[in-house]
C-alpha cells in the first residue's frame, strides 16, 4: 500500500513539472531573435528578453482612476483570454498596457489566460496546443472577454479608445466593435456557409464595407491564416474579396494567384495576373509573378 501511495506521489510530481515546465517556453534560435511560445504569464514577460519593452510600456502607461473605479467590480466576473506574440510590436506597446488595467482593477489573474502565439511561417499565429483553433485569431495582441463561459466581445490589436473605455462599453452596453469588422464578418459567413457563401455573400460585403476598411492588410492576414491551417478554398475566396475591395493593391492580386498557382490551379492564377496587369500594367512585381507560375 505505501509503494502504491509513493507511485502517485512521485507521479503528480512529475506531472507537474512536466506542466510547469509548459509555461513560459521560450523559442532560442542561432541568429533570430528569441520569442516565447505557448501559455505565459507575467514572470514570462519580465524574463530577461521581454522585460525592457513590458516594463517600460507598463509604467508609462497611466489608467484613469475614474473609469478603473467603474469597471473593477463586474471585470471580475469575466475570464480573459489574451493572444499576443512577443515578436509583435502592437502586442509589446499594448500588453503592458492592459496588464496595467487589470492590475488597477485587483483583477483575479488566475481568470486571466495569456497565449502567445508562434511567428514561424508554419505555425504562423499558432501555438503548439492550438488554443487559437477555432477563434479567428488573425491579429494580435486579441483579448476576449467571457461571461458565464461564452464570448461576450474582442478588443482586436489595439483599443478603439483606451482599455478602460473600451472594457467599460464590454461590460456594460456591449455595443463595442472591434477592429477588423470585415474579418469578423467573413469568418461568421465561412463558418455557417462555407466558401460557396462567402462567394455569394461577396456582392453585399463590398457594399457594406467598400469604403469602411482602411487596408487591405486585414482580410491579406486572416487569407495567410486560413491557408496555413489547410482551409485552402476559404483562404482563395477571402482573398479574391480582397482583390474586390482593393484593386488599386497590386499585392492583392499577387497573394490570390500566389495561393492559387501553389494548390494546383496554374490557369486561374495566371488569369488573375494578367487581370491585375491590366489595372497595373507597368507593376513590376506582377510580371514577375506572372512569368514565374507560366514557367513552373
Amino acid at each position: 500500500m505505501k509503494t502504491n501511495i509513493f507511485i502517485i506521489i512521485i507521479t503528480i510530481f512529475f506531472a507537474s513539472q512536466i506542466n510547469a515546465q509548459q509555461l513560459n517556453q521560450e523559442i532560442i534560435e542561432e541568429g533570430e531573435t528569441p520569442f516565447l511560445l505557448g501559455k505565459i504569464d507575467k514572470n514570462g514577460l519580465l524574463s530577461e528578453n521581454y522585460k525592457s519593452w513590458f516594463t517600460k510600456n507598463h509604467e508609462d502607461y497611466q489608467p484613469n482612476n475614474n473609469l478603473i473605479n467603474s469597471i473593477s467590480s463586474e471585470l471580475k466576473n469575466y475570464t480573459i483570454t489574451l493572444f499576443m506574440g512577443t515578436w509583435c510590436g502592437d502586442s509589446k506597446q499594448e500588453v503592458p498596457k492592459l496588464y496595467k488595467v487589470l492590475e488597477a482593477c485587483e483583477f483575479p489573474m488566475n481568470q486571466l489566460t495569456v497565449v502567445a502565439l508562434s511567428r514561424k511561417p508554419n505555425m504562423y499565429k499558432q501555438s503548439p496546443q492550438h488554443e487559437e483553433a477555432g477563434l479567428n485569431i488573425h491579429r494580435v495582441p486579441t483579448v476576449i472577454f467571457y461571461k458565464d463561459g461564452k464570448e461576450v466581445n474582442r478588443i482586436v490589436e489595439h483599443p478603439i479608445g483606451t482599455f478602460e473605455e473600451d472594457i467599460q462599453n464590454v461590460i456594460t452596453k456591449n455595443d463595442y466593435k472591434s477592429n477588423y469588422q470585415i474579418v469578423t464578418a467573413a469568418d461568421n459567413i465561412l463558418k455557417k456557409k462555407g466558401a460557396k457563401g462567402l462567394k455569394r455573400k461577396q456582392k453585399k460585403l463590398l457594399k457594406t464595407f467598400k469604403n469602411e476598411v482602411p487596408s487591405m492588410y486585414g482580410l491579406n492576414t486572416y487569407g495567410r491564416i486560413l491557408y496555413g491551417t489547410n482551409r485552402i478554398d476559404e483562404a482563395i475566396a477571402v482573398f479574391t474579396l480582397n482583390t474586390k475591395l482593393f484593386p488599386e493593391q497590386p499585392r492583392t492580386f499577387m497573394s490570390l494567384a500566389n495561393t492559387l498557382g501553389i494548390s494546383g490551379y496554374k490557369t486561374e492564377a495566371i488569369k488573375v495576373l494578367e487581370d491585375a496587369l491590366k489595372i497595373h500594367s507597368d507593376n513590376e512585381d506582377l510580371k514577375e509573378n506572372l512569368e514565374l507560375i507560366k514557367s513552373n
